[in-house]
């Protein structure tokens, strides 16, 4: 993703930033996109900067922490999701914006 990279969710812009963090190991499985686990990305939204793990979901590089989620199976159109209490999930809708941040 190299820098920000800006996008709008529910109406109110969100700066994404991937980092591929300390992790030096060749050979890990499911490295889409250049991610490894051990990767995060900082989401920067309304009030909020999230600092999410990469899952080692297979496919799309994705980040969770448990509560939120970040995918990015399209990245002009993310999934952003927050696990709320009881099982329910919070969906917000994600646009990526014509120009990316540097």
């Amino acid at each position: 993703m190299g820098g920000e990279q800006a996008y709008r969710c529910d109406g109110d812009p969100l700066l994404a930033r991937a980092d591929n963090g300390p992790v030096d190991a060749a050979g890990i499985p499911n490295q889409a996109a250049g991610t490894v686990p051990g990767a995060f990305v900082v989401l920067r939204w309304r009030d909020l900067e999230l600092q999410l793990p990469r899952t080692n979901n297979a496919g799309a590089p994705s980040y969770s922490d448990g509560q939120w989620w970040w995918s990015l199976e399209d990245p002009q159109q993310p999934r952003f999701r927050r696990l709320q209490g009881r099982g329910r999930i919070e969906e917000f809708s994600c646009m990526g914006e014509s120009d990316p941040l540097s």
